[in-house]
């Protein structure tokens, strides 16, 4: 009975350690957690303050382009000095382009056109001038030889916005189409003719 007596204490102690050691895993484990909470959220404050300053950043180069890009009067006074090379051959250069328009004035840049898909030349170009006096000397070389073609040269049009707009919808009054005739009188059908073409 004494032996029984004494072991008794023991194994309670042992009990006790036990739920102890449970205790601090557990409380360590929410050290960790909380550890892992503020370091996320340190983190995400520096996500933020990244985030603020990208922005900032954008807005920033935003505006510089937005001053630096031409405006519509730009764009018309380089126009004005400016001049269309059609018929360019497909392997020709800026610099060759440059050499041929050489002799008329001072060039300030030679655009040549390529298919945005491709990435292929369309066959005709821009020579900018830098003074609007140059052109009469360019359009001079109308139908000259370049590279074994003769080039096409005037002066370069201004685009104006929504000016082709009804481009190829044909004459007022015609419906377009192949063998159609015009809306209105017609000797054969009477005054209310809307002919189709067929037969006449």
């Amino acid at each position: 009975m004494s032996d029984v007596e004494a072991t008794q204490p023991t194994t309670e102690t042992n009990q006790e350690t036990t739920i102890d050691d449970i205790d601090d895993e557990e409380s360590n484990e929410i050290r960790l957690m909380k550890q892992r909470v503020e370091e996320m959220e340190r983190e995400a404050n520096k996500l933020r303050e990244l985030q603020a300053a990208a922005a900032e950043q954008a807005a920033n180069s935003s505006d510089a382009h937005g001053t630096a890009m031409d405006t519509d009067e730009d764009k018309a006074n380089a126009d004005s000095r400016s001049v269309y090379v059609g018929n360019v051959d497909y392997s020709a250069t800026p610099e060759e382009i440059q050499g041929h328009f050489q002799a008329c004035g001072t060039i300030n840049r030679v655009t040549i056109l390529c298919d945005k898909f491709t990435g292929h030349p369309k066959g005709y170009a821009y020579v900018e001038f830098a003074e609007p006096e140059h052109i009469d000397a360019a359009v001079a070389l109308d139908n000259s030889l370049f590279r074994g073609r003769l080039i096409k040269v005037t002066a370069k049009r201004t685009n104006v916005p929504g000016f082709n707009r009804g481009r190829g919808r044909g004459r007022p009054g015609y419906r377009g189409g192949y063998n159609r005739g015009y809306a209105g009188y017609s000797p054969y059908r009477g005054a209310r003719g809307r002919g189709r073409g067929r037969g006449f």
